[in-house]
């Protein structure tokens, strides 16, 4: 699924070519994209018209589009597939297009626009979609107010992600992954981040000082922020920006994906191991297991 890198670089083309723009109407074209709005897609489709957009938001993975003229936004749900595009309204449809958005056309953005255009939500699996919530005063949709702010977040607190990560009594990576706790990290960055620092995604965090806790926060940012220059991790086409073009962090990834090939600080094979349903990449040498991991 998406991490907090390509969730931002999504956010960032929204808000250059959907912010501030007035809805002429929506269409669903799909029920299954819109299953999270309890009230059905004729009611999604006539609550979005002719409300103005405004600056589209993120918490970790989760992004949102606040209505400027109410207390609710649009929440997207990327799920494992979802795709949010801007595109020419005479542009053919996707194949799997299961919501279409048009704009009243005196709110086309700046000169660059190559012509009226429409948001469209592809989905390929249909395991996301985009729902209406109320906010809260914080300004978050209500069902997202538990998550955690993210390590990129100005107002992200290092101090008291150290002392929940000491009371947690659980393993690293376990850790990283918890919305509750923090929230944007998965399974890809999650590995990047333990390798940066040298750590096994096994360690309690019983044990984690200071220093060592804001040294993984130090990794954490930098490889996000890294992810981000490069527009994101994208193994497929799946994973795509506003304009459908693809990330290329995948090319600099040291430990995620990489399975029997050397370390690139030690040289050591890199490992593979089952966990939760997904895997974790490690370097045996630098990232020495815990006595009870081994």
């Amino acid at each position: 699924m998406p991490e907090l890198p390509e969730v931002e670089v999504v956010r960032r083309g929204l808000e250059r070519w959907v912010a501030h723009r007035t809805v002429a109407e929506a269409e669903v074209l799909h029920p299954r994209a819109v299953r999270r709005h309890l009230a059905g897609a004729d009611d999604f489709a006539h609550r979005l018209k002719g409300h103005r957009i405004g600056t589209p938001s993120r918490r970790g993975k989760y992004l949102w589009l606040p209505l400027e003229d109410t207390d609710q936004s649009i929440l997207a749900h990327l799920g494992m597939s979802g795709q949010l595009l801007v595109q020419p309204h005479d542009a053919p449809d996707e194949k799997h297009l299961r919501i279409r958005v048009r704009f009243t056309e005196t709110q086309e953005p700046a000169a660059d626009a190559a012509g009226p255009t429409e948001l469209r939500f592809v989905d390929q699996r249909t395991f996301g979609g985009l729902s209406l919530h109320d906010n809260t005063p914080d300004g978050l949709p209500d069902v997202i107010a538990h998550i955690a702010r993210d390590p990129l977040d100005p107002l992200f607190d290092d101090e008291a992600f150290h002392r929940a990560l000491r009371r947690k009594r659980t393993t690293i990576k376990r850790a990283l992954l918890d919305q509750s706790l923090i929230s944007g990290v998965g399974n890809i960055y999650a590995d990047e981040a333990l390798w940066r620092a040298r750590i096994h995604y096994e360690r309690p965090t019983a044990g984690f000082t200071r220093p060592r806790s804001l040294l993984l926060l130090g990794h954490v940012r930098d490889v996000m922020n890294a992810a981000l220059t490069a527009g994101g991790t994208s193994f497929d086409s799946l994973y795509v920006n506003v304009n459908g073009e693809s990330g290329y962090f995948d090319r600099s990834l040291d430990a995620y994906g990489r399975e029997g090939l050397p370390c690139r600080r030690c040289g050591t094979p890199m490992r593979r191991r089952p966990w939760m349903n997904r895997s974790s990449y490690f370097c045996p040498r630098c990232q020495r297991a815990p006595r009870a991991a081994s």
